[in-house]
């Protein structure tokens, strides 16, 4: 008899990965797939010379609520450099942060190009600035949100090719497109969240997929 592997009461047989011996490249592999799917973190920043840049992260996650802030990581580069996004964070302290949607992926995608400096990612994926209210990187005008964020932190994990850089900001300014929202909640099926899973997977979360799901309540 055949065993079903999504029986969660049959015990899966499992290997082992000891990241002391892994690569780093690796290690990514494994990660991008157990920590997924990812939402994508489309970012707007300015160089302290006025340069715009626009680049995807999907390391990337909500961090608090009083104030409400954000984290995400952008690695350092394969040659053991800092990205152009950090350099302009440091610089700058400022940032927003658009989320990526269905109908975007191809552009966004042509935007994680690592183009030499000068070259407008805006302009080679097909992107068009949108003004922000607080701080002064653009946000996406194709985006139907998007999070004007101030520096509060970056933490940095490690010191050679592929390390974190953990960007911790604080969001001053939220952007929702009118349609999206419903009786003064944002109406999450109208999205169409583009998320990112391991090595080329990326998924589309409609409303086919999404399910509701109450908290349950204390008995205290």
């Amino acid at each position: 008899m055949s065993q079903n592997p999504h029986d969660r009461t049959v015990v899966q047989p499992y290997l082992g990965f000891d990241c002391a011996q892994l690569s780093p490249t690796e290690a990514y592999r494994l990660l991008n797939h157990l920590v997924a799917p990812r939402p994508i973190a489309f970012v707007s920043t300015i160089s302290a010379d006025g340069i715009p840049n626009l680049a995807p992260f999907s390391f990337f996650m909500a961090g608090g609520l009083n104030p409400p802030s954000v984290a995400f990581s952008p690695l350092t580069n394969r040659y053991g450099k800092l990205k152009d996004t950090l350099q302009n964070i440091q610089a700058t302290g400022e940032f927003t942060i658009n989320v990526v949607s269905a109908g975007m992926q191809e552009r966004v995608n042509i935007a994680s190009i690592d183009f030499e400096s000068g070259v407008s990612e805006w302009e080679q994926a097909g992107f068009t600035p949108a003004p922000t209210v607080k701080i002064r990187p653009s946000r996406v005008a194709e985006s139907l949100m998007a999070m004007e964020c101030r520096l509060y932190q970056i933490v940095s994990h490690g010191d050679e090719v592929n390390s974190a850089n953990y960007v911790i900001g604080e969001v001053v300014y939220f952007h929702v497109a009118q349609y999206l929202m419903v009786n003064g909640e944002i109406d999450p099926t109208q999205v169409n969240y583009i998320s990112r899973m391991g090595g080329n997977w990326y998924d589309l979360v409609n409303s086919d997929s999404m399910f509701e799901l109450s908290r349950p309540q204390s008995q205290r």
